[in-house]
């Protein structure tokens, strides 16, 4: 089964044609990251309207890619949900569109439970692609991990799974993001901060981690803060001091020792928590999806901790893509899953699992 999966849930527009939830033939991504760096994060409305510019190129770009044409495509997977509304709202009236020009049918995705699908994907002919040799097997306890979503799913089967928890503030990826704005490094947060991170001590400070009703749930507001305090402190200035003053008071090495920090702990909060679920539910297989997945610090605690190989996909898919969509939308049109009428389907910006 050719299932092409549409993605335009943040700042990338993405689509891809996955075969049988497994198969890669393509995988095109249009990021417009570059034109947010100015501004320091992601603005909605410069997104949605680089996705009405890009979105149909993107697509004919992927089948291209595949060399295919949509007489060989079987079905539409798009992201619905959760994500910015214009962005989402590009993605699935592109969707609905082409499922009703093409007579497809059409599959609405969770964006966040696309993530953890990108694993499910083990061959490609695509070049420069490091895949897992086989599936990963359930019971399997995911770690989520990205810009807007942190959280720890226990799946029992396609469709059957338990949320054990997730954050309650801001995302790792975010406050990988708010951090690096502290001590000014430009937007995206993560790779920056894991760059300099390298020439820093990780145990040069201590910062808290904060401790939940939940054991599984994640906070990572208040370790934002406390980096915000250390920097201040390290200049000589107290809390009233301004934020925006301080990355010019800070000088390299200090930056580099604070972001060290902060990554080792930030990382440690949600791996300990994993491990905690892993030794708990004893699941066969343990995944890491999402854009913090990329992180090297993260696959190298995991690596030391986890009593079983973890399977770690190729960067390139630990972030927005289209094929993780398509992956699902193969699972989800061979379990009956959200087949949904394109003259209908809604996005659904605050979608939860």
């Amino acid at each position: 089964m050719n299932v092409i999966g549409i993605e335009t849930s943040c700042d990338e527009t993405a689509a891809s044609v996955v075969v049988d939830g497994k198969k890669m033939l393509s995988n095109v991504i249009a990021s417009s990251v570059d034109q947010h760096k100015i501004y320091g994060g992601v603005v909605p409305e410069l997104a949605a309207r680089n996705h009405i510019q890009t979105i149909i190129p993107v697509i004919e770009a992927s089948l291209g890619q595949a060399n295919f044409n949509w007489k060989d495509i079987d079905a539409i997977a798009v992201t619905y949900g959760p994500g910015l509304s214009g962005c989402l709202l590009i993605g699935v009236m592109t969707a609905r569109t082409l499922a009703l020009a093409k007579n497809l049918p059409l599959y609405g995705v969770d964006h966040v439970m696309g993530h953890m699908y990108a694993n499910f994907i083990t061959s490609t002919p695509l070049k420069n692609y490091v895949l897992p040799k086989v599936q990963p097997k359930f019971p399997i306890l995911a770690l989520i991990v990205s810009g807007g979503h942190s959280q720890l799913v226990l799946f029992k089967n396609h469709f059957d799974y338990q949320l054990l928890g997730q954050t309650k503030d801001d995302a790792i990826g975010e406050a990988f993001d708010k951090v690096a704005k502290i001590i000014g490094l430009p937007y995206p947060g993560g790779p920056n901060i894991a760059k300099l991170a390298l020439d820093g001590d990780d145990q040069k400070y201590s910062l808290p981690k904060s401790k939940m009703e939940s054991e599984f749930d994640f906070s990572f507001s208040g370790i934002k803060t406390a980096v915000l305090r250390l920097s201040q402190e390290i200049i000589g200035e107290d809390y009233r001091f301004p934020s925006h003053k301080v990355p010019k008071r800070l000088i390299l090495s200090q930056k580099a020792d604070i972001a060290a920090s902060f990554q080792r702990v930030a990382i440690e909060t949600v791996v300990d928590k994993a491990l905690l679920a892993f030794n708990l539910y004893s699941p066969k297989t343990f995944v890491i999806a999402g854009g913090v997945a990329s992180n090297e610090e993260l696959r190298k605690q995991v690596h030391q901790k986890f009593p079983i190989k973890t399977i770690f996909i190729d960067p390139k898919l630990c972030t927005d893509n289209g094929a993780m969509i398509a992956s699902l939308g193969y699972y989800q049109a061979t379990h009956n899953i959200r087949l949904a009428d394109p003259l209908n389907l809604s996005i659904e910006p605050n979608l939860s699992m």
